[in-house]
């Protein structure tokens, strides 16, 4: 079961950041929030795309691998991420609203699952040992 969690999350990952390496103009003007960041910036939002490349690519092998270490490592950017979000989400004065859907369904689920996978991939593995 916790393989399959983070394989599942670390293959949202990596379908994330093909949208965001292949359709930069699109991702950008389609996902809620995103506009308001400021102008398209390519670069920044590649660099976005290779974050989640890689965070998504170490949840899979930390679950396929059962390598609690890889599944932290892979975990680690999404997290704080998603608490980076938080921050946002206070500060624009915790409104109810597509940015706020958008952003609990596609940055801090992920994430925590991401999270609670890999911490618990550990438990599992301390446990059998």
């Amino acid at each position: 079961m916790t393989h399959s969690l983070l394989i599942g999350v670390g293959g949202l990952a990596v379908a994330t950041a093909s949208y965001i390496w292949v359709g930069t103009a699109h991702w950008y003007d389609m996902v809620p929030g995103v506009r308001q960041t400021g102008p398209l910036n390519l670069h920044f939002a590649r660099d976005v795309g290779l974050a989640y490349f890689a965070s998504g690519v170490a949840l899979i092998w930390g679950g396929a691998k059962q390598d609690p270490s890889a599944a932290l490592c892979g975990a680690a950017w999404p997290v704080l991420h998603a608490l980076f979000h938080v921050w946002i989400w206070l500060h624009r004065g915790l409104a109810l609203d597509a940015i706020a859907a958008t952003n609990l369904a596609g940055i801090q689920l992920p994430a925590y699952l991401g999270l609670y996978g890999a911490l618990r991939l550990r438990t599992d593995r301390r446990a059998a040992a």
